[in-house]
């Protein structure tokens, strides 16, 4: 049935509206007018989104006005846009939203604590983009919609028209401008559905520390044995963080994004957005069960006759993606919320061989590698890369973060004291030397690692200190050789650990100073 809402006001004039469609309807509309759609042999609606198959970062815009810009932490990540060319592309997405025979409307909460959640609402000429923002929002109940009212933020997705690339300041086709002050966002040229799930939580990032709520870029989980036992997960790609979170004996109360209230922690999502290239059944059992009628899979390979889908297959991207409510997780945790978190957990995948496998850092020290947020690319990934590169992303999510990163590292600070929460390092790369001598850290001792962490077993340990970067050191922990625990006694050449270690802390001492005040 065509919705009642007005949209007028915005200058969307088109009747033909579906209001919060249910899956099923999403399906059918996808299947009907979107070039490529099929279902999957798992009932998953498969998708592409076209020539975009990820993000367009350096295609992000911020609006500046004068009463949000001294608050955004201006550069390459946080780019200007003036208001006059926001509203020129605002205008060129109504002119083609309304040209379409039909829109899709979309409303759902962000934060499932209702003390903070934002009302989003979402345009969008794309079945599959309602369907993925259905799955990605918090749903509201019947009566929450009926009393839904106006939105505190709308996206407008105009994806499948470009922009116009001779506007000023447009640098292509593409582009995703967020406006604060107007309270949406304009998305051109791009149909990665990707872009309006960070887009809400950039939005969160800003709005979030002026309540003196954390916004953090992790994952979270809860013990079924203990009260309060709640963890969080921050880490860059390729560090554990999704493997490590998904842990079968505790529950999921997100994987992605989290605020961090003096109530406790709230996931900000209603869904998860996994990677899914050679996902299995034996890797990742409950992403795979997870893959059913409801989920969105993008960009995917299939057997056109079985519609059995290869996981294996990267032909169209590396980045494929599947969709899915929080709910298909058996292990989730309903509401998402708990606690206050009684550990947080740095995972970094330390390529030179020089991080212990665990060390717990003081409130100082977590200040110090939150906003570090390093992991390290192995050698043999790029053209020229001959030895280990770091990785540095503020706050482990410097893409989405609007502040200056020191704004949510004091926030972390004064949180982790109040609440008195205790921080690990865990490096799951290598050990005995470098990419190409040593070895990674097998996942077993990983795992045993972040179980002695719940478990209280590290606490217990003795330790002792970094010489080079000044951590703890437990000296031993259940399941887990000892002499691995102290990376410089598993080198053949100790003299090579610290020339490898001091190269390592001048890396980390070069990108703090990005940080310092005045900067």
């Amino acid at each position: 049935m065509p919705s009642k809402l007005d949209l007028s006001k915005q200058s969307i004039q088109v009747t033909n509206i579906l209001h919060n469609a249910s899956p099923a309807q999403l399906y059918e509309e996808a299947l009907r007018n979107e070039n490529g759609s099929a279902i999957s042999s798992e009932g998953a609606l498969i998708v592409s989104s076209g020539e975009r198959t990820g993000r367009s970062p350096k295609d992000k815009r911020i609006v500046e006005y004068s009463g949000s810009s001294s608050d955004i932490w201006w550069g390459d990540i946080n780019i200007k846009l003036q208001p006059d060319v926001f509203k020129i592309n605002r205008e060129r997405a109504f002119d083609y939203l309304n040209t379409c025979s039909k829109l899709y409307l979309v409303d759902g909460f962000a934060g499932w604590d209702p003390k903070h959640r934002i009302k989003i609402r979402v345009v969008c000429s794309r079945a599959y983009h309602a369907l993925f923002m259905h799955n990605m929002l918090i749903r509201p109940t019947e009566q929450e919609l009926a009393e839904f009212g106006e939105p505190d933020f709308t996206i407008y997705n105009a994806g499948r028209f470009p922009a116009n690339r001779y506007t000023r300041e447009m640098t292509s086709k593409t582009s995703v401008d967020l406006s604060f002050e107007d309270k949406q966002l304009v998305i051109l040229g791009t149909e990665y559905a990707g872009e309006m799930k960070k887009g809400v939580f950039t939005l969160m990032n800003y709005l979030m520390p002026k309540r003196g709520v954390l916004s953090m870029h992790c994952s979270a989980t809860t013990g079924t044995q203990r009260e309060g036992d709640v963890s969080l997960y921050f880490g860059l790609s390729g560090t554990g963080k999704t493997t490590l979170s998904a842990d079968p004996k505790r529950k999921l109360i997100g994987d992605d994004e989290h605020g961090w209230s003096d109530e406790g922690i709230f996931n900000i999502e209603g869904g998860c957005y996994a990677k899914c290239i050679n996902l299995s059944a034996e890797k990742e059992p409950e992403i795979f069960k997870a893959i059913r009628f409801g989920t969105v899979l993008e960009n995917v390979r299939f057997h056109e006759t079985t519609r059995v889908v290869d996981f294996d297959d990267s032909s169209i991207t590396e980045n494929t993606r599947a969709s899915y409510p929080i709910e298909y997780i058996p292990q989730a945790k309903m509401p998402c919320t708990a606690g206050h978190p009684r550990n947080i957990i740095f995972l970094t995948c330390d390529a030179f061989g020089v991080l212990p496998p665990v060390s717990e850092l003081t409130a100082e020290q977590a200040m110090y590698h939150f906003v570090s947020g390093y992991t390290a690319k192995v050698a043999g990934t790029e053209m020229g890369v001959t030895e280990p590169q770091a990785t540095f992303s503020a706050c482990f999510g410097a893409a989405f973060m609007v502040w200056h990163p020191r704004k949510y590292a004091e926030l972390l600070s004064e949180k982790i004291r109040k609440f008195g929460s205790r921080v690990w390092l865990v490096n799951t790369g290598w050990t005995g030397g470098p990419y190409g001598v040593g070895q990674r850290i097998p996942l077993k001792y990983t795992r045993a690692i972040v179980d002695a962490i719940h478990d209280g077993h590290l606490l217990e340990s003795s330790r002792v200190e970094d010489k080079v970067f000044g951590f703890q050191v437990p000296t031993a922990c259940p399941g887990v050789p000892s002499e691995m625990l102290s990376p410089r006694q598993t080198w053949t050449d100790p003299a090579a650990y610290d020339r490898q270690a001091m190269k390592l802390e001048g890396m980390f001492q070069e990108n703090y100073k990005k940080f310092q005040p005045g900067t």
